[in-house]
C-alpha cells in the first residue's frame, strides 16, 4: 500500500495512487478497487469524488498536465532568447517527457481532445506563445495556427514511435532527426524581419516587401489599403494618429 502524508487531501490520495499503479503496472491495473486499497481508502470515494473511473483518468491526466506545466515554467527561466533554440527546447521537453512517462502520456493524450482543464490549457498558451514569438520574429514559414498542430502532431508522433519500436532497435537520432524535421517544417533558415530589428514596424516591412504586385486574394481596393497601412506602420512603428 502507498503511504502519504495524512495531511493530503483524499483526492490527491486517490489521484496520486492511480498514477503510480498505471506506471508501475499499466493500465490494467488502474481498476477502482486497486486504486481506492493503495490509497487507503474504499472503492466508494472514488464514486463519491470522481463520478466513475473514466472521470478518475480524466483527474489523473490533469493532474499529468500539472506536473508538466511545472516543469515548462521552470523551463522558460532558463530558455535562450533565440526563438528557434527555444521551439527546440520545448518539443524535447515534450517528447523526454513522453519517452520517460508513456503510461500518463497515453492518458493525457487521450484527455487532450477535450481541452477542459486549466493546466491543458496552460500548456498550449506556452505552445502558441513560442509560436507567436517566432512569427514576430519572421521565423514562421507557415501560419501560426499550422505551426503549432506540425510542432504537436511530430511531438507526439515521435514518442508514439519510440514506444512502438523493439528496445534493441530504438535509436535517439531518430528523435533528433524528427525534431529538426519539425523546425524545417515550422521555420525559416532567416528572419523575414532582420534580428537587429523588432516591433511592427520592422514587421510591416517585411510583409511590405514581400507582397506580390497581383495577389488575387485582394481587390485592388484592397491591395491599395494594405500597402497604405503597411507604410504606415513601416514608417513609425504604428504609433496613433491624432
Amino acid at each position: 500500500m502507498v503511504t502519504r502524508d495524512s495531511s493530503d487531501s483524499p483526492r490527491r490520495r486517490i489521484v496520486e495512487a492511480a498514477v503510480e499503479l498505471l506506471e508501475n503496472s499499466g493500465p490494467d491495473a488502474v481498476s477502482t478497487r486497486a486504486v481506492a486499497a493503495a490509497a487507503g481508502m474504499q472503492p466508494p470515494a472514488i464514486y463519491r469524488l470522481f463520478g466513475d473511473k473514466e472521470g478518475l483518468l480524466e483527474a489523473v491526466a490533469e493532474h499529468g498536465y500539472a506536473q508538466f506545466l511545472e516543469r515548462k515554467r521552470t523551463e522558460l527561466d532558463v530558455t535562450p532568447q533565440d526563438p528557434v533554440e527555444e521551439l527546440r527546447r520545448g518539443w524535447d521537453m515534450v517528447v523526454d517527457f513522453g519517452v520517460s512517462r508513456p503510461e500518463l502520456f497515453a492518458v493525457m493524450n487521450r484527455a487532450a481532445g477535450r481541452g477542459s482543464d486549466a493546466a491543458h490549457r496552460a500548456g498550449l498558451e506556452i505552445l502558441h506563445g513560442r509560436v507567436r514569438r517566432l512569427a514576430a520574429g519572421g521565423w514562421l514559414r507557415v501560419d501560426e495556427e499550422l505551426a503549432a498542430q506540425i510542432i504537436q502532431a511530430t511531438g507526439q508522433g515521435a514518442v508514439t514511435t519510440w514506444h512502438s519500436t523493439p528496445a534493441d532497435r530504438r535509436n535517439p537520432a531518430l528523435l533528433t532527426v524528427l525534431r529538426e524535421s519539425m523546425v524545417a517544417a515550422v521555420t525559416r533558415a532567416e528572419p523575414a524581419v532582420p534580428a537587429a530589428e523588432s516591433g511592427p514596424a520592422a514587421a510591416a516591412r517585411a510583409l511590405r516587401a514581400a507582397l506580390p504586385d497581383d495577389a488575387d486574394v485582394l481587390s485592388d481596393a484592397e491591395q491599395r489599403l494594405l500597402r497604405e497601412w503597411l507604410t504606415r506602420l513601416a514608417a513609425d512603428g504604428g504609433a496613433p494618429h491624432a
